[in-house]
């Protein structure tokens, strides 16, 4: 049997990685949830870099990545999980407040999945979250093997 998505929210703003959670709960998602606050944590995370906790092999992963973070941003998050042989597996959603169209072109180029602009609107955010968490549950993630 196929272990759990665990998912994985990079986003500096705590009042938008709670309405994330609480929102993919309120979609029927009640996987757990990893939170980091900037992009170095992810990465030392899921590259099993340093003293905190890292990646758990034969788990799959679901990143959903804010772009502005600090110490190292999504983009960058990014094209190093899509560079690893085993981490370019992880599904990453980019789900932030830039809508420049060149960085939506930049962030599928180098390999997201999908690119969610979070909308200011609290109830519209709240919805589309839900509607994440339903998708979510719906696709089939590999798992994310070996630890380098």
């Amino acid at each position: 049997m196929a272990n759990e998505v665990e998912i994985i929210i990079a986003d500096d703003d705590a009042g938008h990685a709670r309405l994330i959670e609480k929102n993919l709960s309120r979609g029927g998602l009640h996987n757990k949830i990893i939170r980091f606050e900037n992009g170095q944590d992810v990465l030392d995370f899921l590259l099993c870099r340093g003293n905190g906790t890292h990646r758990v092999s034969h788990t799959p992963y679901l990143l959903l990545l804010d772009i502005r973070m600090p110490k190292v941003d999504g983009v960058e998050v990014l094209s190093q999980l899509k560079a690893h042989k085993e981490l370019r597996k992880i599904p990453v959603c980019m789900l932030t407040t830039t809508d420049d169209p060149r960085e939506v072109v930049r962030c599928h180029q180098l390999g997201c999945n999908n690119y969610m602009v979070k909308p200011v609107d609290y109830d519209k955010f709240a919805e589309a979250v839900q509607q994440l968490g339903l998708f979510i549950s719906l696709v089939q993630i590999p798992e994310v093997n070996g630890r380098k």
